[in-house]
């Protein structure tokens, strides 16, 4: 497997010969809702339009445990001081309520891929919708019914074909084919994006270091970000770099 595999990276151009760029994630990820961020913005700003293909890592597969939260919450403190302009906040509802799998919020990114139900752009508004909630809303997205709340305010999206879909079991099959791939060499962790032409970039920007492992009580020094890999990985997938 190269990094220009279709197991690993969308080579096809889509809607209005959009590129389409490939990320690796877990939805409780904050550094890759950082690095989406990043990415989103740069794209309106200098208004170069892609597509997003969103690939699963799902964290609690691999680690086979949830996320602690304690980890979670020092991320993105370290992440919403250095980059205020997220909007993030600390969780403020009930502890009770805090998501215990984002299998099922990832499971309905994948099932939102299908043309029934929207198709790439349908699938990217709903993984925007659902960081959102969970980062400042402090709401539990891997409930089915607030999924399904979240799909009915994505515009591509038609969220009574997602129900069905989500339903029929869709989307689990794909998140789980994925962490396969993921546990391969290509896939280094959450984020990890892939472009055509051979791009892949783990966590891009990013310069971090723990001060001790978060088990013993160690905490994230986000040193540095420098946001400039988005523009360069938007001019190059319209060739314009």
């Amino acid at each position: 497997m190269t990094s220009d595999d279709p197991a690993l990276v969308n080579t096809e151009r889509e809607e209005g010969g959009w590129p389409v760029i490939t990320i690796w994630s877990d939805i409780g990820c904050p550094w890759a809702a950082l690095a989406l961020h990043t990415l989103r913005a740069a794209s309106a700003r200098l208004e170069l339009p892609v597509l997003i293909d969103h690939r699963a890592f799902p964290l609690e597969l691999f680690n086979r445990e949830s996320t602690p939260k304690f980890i979670v919450d020092v991320e993105l403190s370290a992440i919403a001081a250095r980059r205020p302009e997220l909007g993030w906040r600390r969780w403020s509802a009930p502890e009770w309520t805090y998501p215990s799998s984002m299998l099922p919020a990832l499971e309905a990114v994948q099932a939102a891929k299908s043309p029934a139900v929207g198709g790439l752009r349908a699938s990217d508004e709903l993984d925007i919708a659902l960081r959102r909630a969970f980062y400042t809303e402090s709401r539990s997205v891997g409930v089915h019914a607030v999924i399904l709340e979240l799909a009915e305010g994505c515009e591509h999206l038609d969220a009574d074909a997602l129900a069905k879909a989500l339903r029929a079991g869709e989307g689990r099959s794909e998140v789980y084919g994925q962490w396969d791939i993921a546990q391969g060499p290509h896939v280094q962790g959450s984020p990890h994006l892939f472009a055509p032409g051979g791009y892949a970039v783990h966590n891009p920007g990013v310069t971090c270091r723990w001060t001790d492992s978060p088990e013993n009580g160690g905490f994230p020094l986000f040193e540095a970000y420098d946001e400039g890999w988005a523009e360069d990985l938007l001019r190059r997938v319209h060739g314009a770099g």
